[in-house]
């Protein structure tokens, strides 16, 4: 039996009976891959814009069909997969990982992509978490820890995802000439093993990047934040989004 993960599985249940065909993984990684793999389709086409992502992504699955592919490719280059058509097409937070590759693209990825989408486009996402003021505890606690990890990125030189709301979504795939057959949030809750994840990576891209006395504050504010969360428990704030478009 597949292990399927809960949001795959909504879109499973959204897809019913209706042919899956050519597949194309917009915005790949080992989940989305897995996944896709074990799908009926008739071939598919995975795309990384990072070296390391596609490497991990291609250890993760077994052998492909002949006309399988994983590609190393950029949403900005006009040229890449042109005159090409997939029945389906996933952008699994595609929107928010373009911004290290190609900054700027989001409020044009779906026009870019309208061309590729054959009869469906699946678009999975977060709500940014990072920005704003107020809300509850939770929203507070949660918004330290994404502006924390942020600077820790900002400082290390790299760049932040850059994440956007489902109402922006939907107004762009209206732009991109979609319409829009579904659309649902679904609220997050964040345990500490998230919390750490987040702490950790964003304190270690500092390393060798950053002065050591920045290192070690910085460090100093991740366990901060670690024992505010530990105390807090689990944090529930923000939703993901999961959208169903078809050309219009």
């Amino acid at each position: 039996m597949r292990d399927t993960p809960p949001i795959f599985q909504l879109l499973e249940r959204l897809q019913g009976d209706r042919p899956w065909g050519s597949m194309l993984d917009a915005g790949t990684g080992a989940r989305s891959a897995r996944w896709m793999a074990g799908l009926p389709t008739t071939r598919w086409t995975a795309v990384s814009a990072d070296p390391a992502m596609l490497a991990e992504t291609r250890a993760a699955l077994g052998p492909l069909r002949a006309a399988d592919r994983l590609l190393a490719g950029n949403w900005s280059d006009a040229a890449f997969l042109a005159g090409e058509r997939h029945d389906t097409v996933l952008a699994e937070y595609l929107l928010g990982a373009v911004q290290p590759y190609a900054p700027g693209l989001q409020p044009r990825l779906f026009a870019r992509l309208r061309p590729l989408v054959g009869q469906r486009l699946y678009v999975i996402g977060l709500d940014p978490y990072a920005g704003g003021q107020g809300g509850s505890a939770d929203d507070r606690l949660l918004r330290a820890i994404g502006r924390f990890r942020d600077g820790c990125l900002r400082r290390a030189g790299l760049v932040p995802y850059r994440e956007y709301p489902a109402e922006w979504v939907l107004a762009r795939l209206g732009e991109a000439g979609m319409a829009v057959r579904f659309a649902r949030r679904f609220p997050n809750l964040y345990d500490a093993r998230w919390v750490g994840m987040q702490l950790s990576s964003a304190a270690e891209a500092l390393q060798g990047r950053a002065p050591a006395c920045v290192v070690a504050r910085m460090a100093a504010e991740a366990e901060t934040l670690r024992a505010r969360a530990a105390a807090h428990g689990v944090l529930r704030s923000g939703a993901d989004y999961v959208i169903m478009a078809e050309p219009a």
